[in-house]
């Protein structure tokens, strides 16, 4: 250290010293300072006598002062807070939550005064499988936020209070409004800006806009931006909506609500995709969407955009195994573009209802594509919407219980697969007379390394017998369709949701008949009584099948394989729906009486008489193979 630094330093201390001492009080007022703290001392002595009395009366008076005081502190604070994190919304950020109601025959929606959001849908003439009101969402368990900036501060639509607004003035400040039938009405809730209540400004607000129409589960939803300009970032591009829903139980079997639950969309060329079902998944869209749906297994609640949506942020997670009162936890982010110099309104839509096709369909939306009815597969939907759906809905004019529809509709397939079956089993009947003479060429040919030899053989003697040994799969092929069509349709449609028939109390979920007070590994904790007939008919079945129509050839184990198969699938369709099993069982029953009605038409006699004749005939060449000897011989001359 120099010595400049020194004396700086000492420069400094001298100066604080100076300082110190300029500012001190001299004796006298040393002096006044004492007497002065002496008489308010004083003072507060004599108070606190003369008010003893009124203390011990009143015991509570000072903390209720300090109370007050302190909460008004707290609130100032609380006020200065709001007004710094929400700005020109501080006045909406308190408020008492109100609820609004908006009732048609078919819904009942609950509107909230905080969020301005549909905060409950409950839907009237459904009934959850305990009897209680069928509620899609509710206020505790479901949010409705849409974000945007004024000037650098972020806005949460979630948060803030809005106010009541009634275009149809017919319903002026009414708080529940219900409609009758051919009637409609719209019902507002408007944010203002405002940064305390008396600088509301009632010529600027957000109006979310809501149309409930009878008879109709879609609700209009127009968010519209009036002389909010000003407010709202001169640089906003898009609006965003935050949407999040815990769907709640509905059905009887949770475990298979929870395989039917998640989140459908529809992209910009109308292809519709879903999340990942049973388990949790994600999916960001960077492309534009029409619609996105929280899609439970027999009702849906579906945003619709009134163009598209340009963006869709989904995930889905699933409640704990434990959980028995709700199925996953929906979230989906969206964004809509938006430029507030130019853009006055939103409009979109919201679906709520039921998971119905001619009712989805009415829209145009494909709303009906979240039903699965297995559109992956051509010939399976075609099944399902040109044949099944129409008779089905035909036969449900009637007013007849849905146990004897079911039989009527497999009846009427049986009628029109009859072909097929007499096919398949005129072709099992020849293959069954050919058996002597096939075993003949077994014994001719009984070493392994003659394998081919022996086929060679085989195919020649049916060529011969003139018939056909895949005539009998391609019918069974023909029919694999519908029965794959059968298994999307029950569980799926929710014309059997809580309809009984005998001991089925819902033909949409299992018939349990017995619970077992334990739980058996892939077979469940009760016992189905259409599914156990469905399995023993089965066995049966393939017990008549196999001894009528057994020609000896099946592969090793391939028996074995047969009767095993409807015991596995006695474990998979115990939690199914009892209207597929029902189906089944009759489809069972009636082909027992089918087979054996072809078995009288058909002389077996005079069918082993014809194919012996047949073996008499020159036997024909197709093009084909006269083509292929051909290049055979002209391969052997070079």
């Amino acid at each position: 250290m120099n010595r400049n630094s020194i004396i700086g330093i000492l420069l400094i201390f001298g100066l604080m010293i100076g300082y110190t001492v300029y500012m001190s009080p001299s004796k006298e007022q040393l002096a006044a300072q004492k007497r002065a703290q002496d008489s308010i001392a004083a003072l507060n002595q004599l108070a606190n006598d003369t008010s003893k009395a009124a203390i011990i009366a009143q015991p509570m008076q000072q903390d209720t002062v300090a109370q007050n005081a302190a909460g008004a502190t707290t609130d100032s604070a609380s006020t200065a807070q709001r007004k710094d994190e929400l700005g020109m919304f501080a006045a909406s950020g308190t408020g008492k939550d109100q609820d609004y109601i908006v009732e048609s025959d078919k819904l009942r929606l609950t509107i909230s005064s905080k969020g301005g959001r549909i905060s409950q849908v409950e839907l009237l003439g459904y009934k959850t499988f305990d009897g209680k009101p069928l509620i899609l969402f509710g206020p505790d368990s479901s949010s409705f936020n849409l974000a945007f900036f004024t000037d650098v501060r972020p806005v949460n639509t979630s948060e803030l209070y809005f106010q009541p607004a009634w275009p149809d003035t017919r319903f002026d400040g009414k708080q529940e409004i219900k409609i009758a039938d051919g009637d409609s009405v719209r019902f507002a809730m408007r944010l203002y800006p405002g940064a305390s209540d008396s600088s509301l400004n009632q010529a600027s607000y957000i109006e979310y806009l809501y149309t409930v129409r009878s008879g109709d589960f879609m609700v209009g939803y127009t968010v519209n931006f009036v002389g909010m300009e000003k407010y709202i970032a001169f640089n906003t591009k898009e609006m965003n909506i935050d949407w999040k829903a815990r769907l709640p139980r509905t059905e009887k079997s949770l475990e298979n609500e929870r395989l039917n639950t998640t989140i459908h969309f529809r992209h910009s060329d109308e292809e519709v995709d879903y999340l990942k079902e049973g388990k949790d998944d994600e999916q960001n869209i960077n492309t534009r969407v029409k619609w996105v749906s929280f899609k439970q297994q027999f009702f849906s609640t579906t945003l619709i955009a009134g163009d598209m949506f340009q963006n869709a942020n989904m995930k889905k997670t699933r409640e704990p195994e434990k959980e028995q009162n709700y199925l996953d936890y929906m979230e989906a982010t969206l964004s809509l573009p938006f430029n507030p110099a130019t853009d006055k309104q939103l409009d979109m839509a919201f679906y709520f209802g039921p998971n119905k096709y001619n009712i989805m369909r009415k829209y145009k939306l494909d709303l009906e594509k979240q039903i699965p009815l297995g559109w992956s597969f051509f010939l399976m939907q075609w099944i399902n919407r040109f044949a099944v759906l129409p008779v089905f809905n035909f036969l449900e004019g009637f007013n007849l219980n849905y146990g004897i529809i079911i039989l009527i509709l497999t009846i009427l397939l049986k009628i029109v697969l009859f072909p097929i079956a007499y096919k398949t089993y005129l072709s099992s009947a020849k293959m069954r007379l050919l058996k002597p003479e096939i075993d003949e060429i077994g014994t001719k040919f009984p070493k392994k390394e003659d394998a081919m030899k022996k086929q060679q053989a085989t195919m020649a003697l049916y060529k011969k017998a003139g018939v056909n040994p895949m005539a009998g799969c391609v019918p069974m092929l023909l029919q694999f369709p519908i029965l794959l069509a059968m298994f999307r349709f029950f569980p799926a449609s929710i014309e059997l949701r809580q309809q009984s028939f005998l001991w089925a109390t819902d033909l949409s979920s299992y018939d349990s008949i017995y619970n077992l007070p334990f739980t058996i590994p892939f077979y469940g904790d009760h016992v189905s009584l259409f599914t156990l007939l469905m399995t023993i008919s089965t066995i049966i079945y393939t017990k008549i099948n196999n001894d009528m129509m057994s020609t000896g050839n099946q592969m090793p184990g391939m028996k074995t394989m047969m009767y095993l198969m409807p015991i596995m699938f006695l474990g998979f369709f115990n939690s199914y729906s009892s209207g597929l099993s029902y189906y089944y069982l009759l489809a069972n029953l009636l082909t027992f009486a089918q087979m054996y009605m072809i078995k009288g038409f058909v002389n077996e006699d005079k069918l082993h008489a014809q194919i012996q004749e047949n073996k008499k005939k020159p036997v024909k060449k197709s093009n084909f193979q006269k083509k292929l000897e051909e290049m055979t011989k002209n391969q052997g001359r070079k």
